[in-house]
């Protein structure tokens, strides 16, 4: 059977964790499994470009990773070796395709291997790195560089979860009905940190990295489409799809960060605005709405206002009270004050950051000084919002963010430096 290249990149990243899932079921041993599907993938990426697809890519990969597999537990390869041959290899700009349009094939055993990334006896940073490695597919080097560590440490890291997850014994098959809402909501929750991260990171030169929020977005089209009646996983998907909208516009010339008020909402991206809206609208009639469905009307509603002054920021607010309720957290608070402050005046929200004073997960955070700096500056306390800005830019390791907010402290050192102008002059 021939076909065009394109088919088969299409066909690699989306089998990938099937074949995964399908070997693990099979043989167990999920360390050894996950080496020998990069091997079969590998294999695949260098024939069927030149021979065309097997008339069942999915078994092929089964049979030539099984091959694998029993290779492997004779005796271990490099992971170096492995993951350099796969990383040198650079598919044509022809090949790429929306793989995860395609729906899943019988016995797809993917919402199965995320469930065993991320389960409760592996640590977030564990259940993170697992994911991107084993349902993902990105190597231990792009894994590392995303999160700012060594690839040493970040292959240290994936084969300590691999060892956790093959000592606990973890029998690979779905949750039973008792566990799953919490298997779902952990699963979910990875997602989240995953797509968070990539469109706000917390460090390094720039304020987003477009390739870990894009990998969230697809897993969690993936997990939609596996769990179509969960409500939180369609509201996830359409809070990243309206988050990410706004990508395009929040960087100026060399990267300068731009305000959301200040955004240019021509640049947003229109597409995932509508599918954003559509989904959360199918989502939320499913019974009481979750977190993920709450913060994706927020979105939504900042996507929908024509321009900033059109935000309802009364409706807003209330929904971050909403959202206080059902997840109690120090972040989810501190919006909900700037939400009050743009809709009732800046004495409110300040009025509320008092109240997170002495909250320790969130004292030392440059976004409750960054918060401050604003509403105080809108107060027109420049000398304070000043103060505010320089320790909010100490405590941040995003340069953009530092960059963004020593230049908020200049313009107004600036601002009262200015001599005053004369009555009538």
């Amino acid at each position: 059977m021939t076909a065009p290249p394109e088919e088969a990149w299409d066909l690699l990243r989306p089998l990938a964790p099937q074949v995964l899932g399908a070997l693990v079921r099979r043989y167990g041993h999920f360390d050894a499994a996950e080496d020998a599907v990069q091997e079969a993938l590998a294999a695949a990426a260098t024939q069927w470009p030149e021979q065309g697809l097997p008339a069942d890519p999915r078994a092929w990969l089964i049979t030539v990773a099984s091959r694998r597999l029993t290779d492997l537990l004779r005796a271990e390869r490099a992971r170096r070796r492995r993951e350099d041959a796969l990383a040198a290899w650079t598919p044509p700009d022809a090949w790429l395709s929306p793989a995860a349009d395609r729906p899943p094939q019988d016995g797809d055993d993917t919402l199965i291997l995320l469930f065993m990334c991320c389960h409760p006896v592996l640590t977030p940073d564990l259940q993170i790195a697992l994911t991107l490695r084993s349902v993902g597919g990105l190597t231990t080097a792009e894994i590392a560089r995303a999160f700012f560590v060594p690839e040493p440490t970040m292959g240290q890291r994936i084969s300590r979860a691999k060892r956790r997850v093959r000592d606990s014994r973890v029998p690979f098959r779905m949750p039973g009905a008792d566990e799953r809402p919490a298997r779902v909501a952990a699963v979910l929750r990875v997602l989240y940190l995953v797509f968070t991260e990539g469109y706000a990171s917390t460090a390094g030169p720039h304020l987003y990295r477009g390739e870990l929020a894009t990998e969230a977005i697809r897993l969690a089209r993936i997990v939609r489409r596996l769990l179509p009646g969960d409500a939180e996983a369609t509201g996830l998907l359409a809070l990243m799809l309206l988050t990410d909208a706004r990508r395009p516009a929040r960087t100026g010339p060399g990267g300068v960060l731009v305000p959301l008020a200040e955004q240019d909402r021509s640049a947003w991206n229109a597409e995932y605005i509508a599918e954003g809206v559509e989904l959360l609208s199918a989502a939320l009639p499913h019974g009481p709405a979750g977190p993920y469905q709450v913060q994706a009307a927020i979105a939504a509603l900042h996507d929908e206002a024509a321009t900033a002054r059109d935000t309802d920021w009364e409706q807003i607010a209330a929904l971050y009270g909403v959202l206080m309720e059902l997840s109690p957290n120090p972040m989810a608070a501190l919006n909900h004050a700037v939400a009050v402050a743009m809709a009732r005046g800046p004495g409110a929200g300040l009025a509320l950051l008092e109240g997170l004073r002495d909250d320790a997960r969130i004292a030392g955070h440059h976004r409750l000084h960054a918060v401050r700096a604003h509403l105080l500056e809108m107060s027109g306390d420049a000398a304070a919002a000043r103060a505010c800005y320089l320790a909010a830019a100490e405590r941040t390791h995003s340069l953009p963010e530092q960059r963004y907010l020593h230049g908020r402290a200049a313009r107004l050192a600036r601002t009262a430096a200015a001599p005053e102008r004369p009555a009538g002059g």
